[in-house]
């Protein structure tokens, strides 16, 4: 018999640095998928970060926050 599973630790958002959960390998859709992104907004990301983004800075980001732009909400 195992002991309970351990908490799955936290990420870190590289545009805020506030800890998150990501949600890729869960069985149900991650919530990142929720913002609405355009195709150069996410090459952008994805050439400018390493590792998953918030779903704050993700919404923030789709609604035409600046990239170097501190977020707003503080996350």
């Amino acid at each position: 018999m195992s002991g309970p599973a351990a908490a799955p630790s936290p990420d870190r958002c590289p545009r805020c640095g506030a800890a998150f959960h990501c949600g890729i390998n869960d069985a149900a859709p991650c919530a990142c998928t929720t913002p609405q992104l355009s195709a150069a907004l996410q090459l952008t990301l994805r050439e400018r970060y390493r590792g998953c983004l918030c779903l704050r800075c993700l919404h923030e980001l789709a609604q035409g926050a600046a990239l170097d732009e501190t977020p707003a909400s503080g996350c």
